[in-house]
């Protein structure tokens, strides 16, 4: 026996109904709730008032399994995925009895509303009245029953959704200690098989010791320093050491040949002085790129520099045809590119009379510039930090930095987002080192990016401006156009 209540919304009125009678027990209104508990068992939480729904049910198990199967090992998260299975299969079972009940609750209301409406015909006054309500109860007893199945089914499909992860997951996890397993099989095998042959070979040493005798001490010393020397060599330290040691070594071999420039400069001074003993003047400072040259005075009698005419020029080792280096009228000259290979001269006119000076060599090249280039050609696009100078041949006053952009088609200088110049390569383009300044030359540049636009710019270390004059040049090349400084008409030598 059932007795039908009627909480079924505001709307109804709470009088009693007559009992009803029918054959069906109805289930439970809720779908199951279950949690994991300790040692990770899935088990059945007793009814609480406040009742999550199933995708809140689904969602939070989903993330507990997936949390984890970050900590679990393989054996363990295999357990856990046949018992997560298995819980799914009993929610599964249950959604199957709900869905028979439901089946039977709609039978009984549809039994249950054809009693009421024959016994409609039969009553009348009150009793009619009651038998009218009773029949609005069932049918809104039935609308809320509709309601819950969509629900069921939804949490059906939730259900099966699970059910299918959870037998994945298993499956994985089963696959997963089914080749950990054979995997551990096979390295026991192979340390099973190693321990043999380690015996096999102690045996055989044994056996060998004995026919031969004891072996001498000394010799036995000697095998051990020499594997520990063997050893040691192929200790990724003692590499190091030795790339160490050949860095000094060529450090060493720069300072011995800058010292033998010098003595060279010196012997030549010297013969000079004993030819004429008329010296006034003599150059200074290392012959190489990278470094800057400057006029010095070695007599008494010699008149000031700021008196005389001073003009640089640059010839080939041979004894070659000379060359003006047009701007170049300073006491202080800082090689360039073009001049490495080259032999530089000057000319310094002072009442009338005119002094040469040459230097003792060929410029040489900067250590490991030609392979830094090479390095920076691959590159799309490179960046050096600059100061602008001078612009249009007036000191610039602000000393922020800027980026010089040296690409394979395009030269750009620019602060920030703000674009100074940008000029693609041309026969108007000129860039050279600053010829003349004083002890900062070497580390500046002059561009002339087209006709009434030019920079002195200043940068890091004369490595970069060498650098980047090469560079830009070597770009420039390729776009069969040579890049050079005021009047320079030499052929292309970077």
């Amino acid at each position: 026996m059932t007795r039908v209540g009627r909480d079924f919304g505001d709307t109804m009125k709470k009088e009693a109904v007559p009992p009803v009678s029918a054959d069906v027990i109805f289930t439970s209104s809720r779908f199951p709730n279950y949690k994991i508990g300790p040692n990770s068992q899935i088990v059945e939480v007793k009814e609480d008032p406040k009742v999550l729904s199933m995708k809140e049910v689904v969602a939070r198990e989903t993330a507990q399994l997936l949390d984890q199967q970050r900590r679990l090992s393989v054996r363990d998260l295999a357990s856990k995925f046949e018992k997560g299975l298995a819980a799914a299969a009993k929610l599964s079972e249950e959604a199957r009895l709900r869905e028979a009940a439901s089946l039977e609750k709609h039978v009984l209301l549809k039994n249950l509303r054809d009693a009421l409406e024959s016994l409609r015909g039969r009553v009348v006054g009150k009793n009619k009245d009651d038998v009218e309500e009773a029949i609005a109860m069932v049918e809104a007893l039935a609308v809320q029953l509709t309601q819950r199945e969509g629900e069921l089914i939804q949490e059906k499909a939730e259900v099966k959704k699970l059910a299918n992860f959870l037998k994945q997951a298993s499956e994985d996890a089963k696959k997963l200690v089914d080749e950990e397993r054979a995997f551990a099989r096979a390295e026991i095998e192979n340390a099973r098989a190693a321990v043999q042959r380690v015996e096999e070979a102690l045996q055989e040493q044994e056996r060998m010791s004995r026919a031969s005798g004891k072996q001498d001490p000394e010799e036995l010393m000697k095998e051990v320093q020499e594997a520990r020397r063997i050893k040691m060599l192929h200790q990724p330290s003692k590499v190091m050491d030795m790339e160490h040691e050949l860095q000094a070594l060529r450090i060493q071999l720069v300072e011995k040949s800058k010292q033998s420039l010098q003595l060279q400069k010196e012997l030549a001074v010297r013969k000079r002085s004993e030819e004429d003993v008329s010296h006034l003047f003599e150059l200074d400072g290392p012959e190489a790129l990278g470094s800057y040259l400057w006029i010095q005075s070695c007599s008494g009698r010699a008149p000031e520099l700021s008196d005389c005419s001073i003009q640089w020029y640059r010839s080939t080792a041979g004894g070659g045809k000379k060359e003006l280096i047009s701007g170049a009228t300073k006491p202080i000259y800082a090689p360039e590119p073009f001049d490495v290979g080259r032999v530089l001269q000057v000319d310094i006119i002072s009442d009338g009379q005119r002094i040469m000076l040459t230097t003792t060599g060929p410029i040489d090249p900067a250590a490991g510039l030609g392979n830094y280039v090479e390095a920076l050609v691959r590159r799309h696009d490179t960046e050096f930090n600059v100061v602008i100078a001078q612009m249009n041949g007036i000191d610039h006053p602000s000393q922020s930095i800027h980026v010089l952009h040296v690409g394979k088609m395009r030269m750009k200088l620019c602060k920030g987002n703000t674009t100074v110049a940008k000029e693609y390569y041309s026969n108007l383009m000129q860039l050279c080192g600053v010829r003349g300044g004083g002890n900062a030359a070497a580390q500046a540049l002059f561009w002339q990016a087209k006709i009434g636009l030019s920079f002195v710019l200043a940068f890091e270390s004369e490595r970069e401006r060498n650098a980047a004059i090469m560079l830009a040049r070597r770009f420039a090349f390729d776009c069969n156009i040579m890049l050079a400084g005021p009047d320079d008409r030499s052929p292309l030598r970077t």
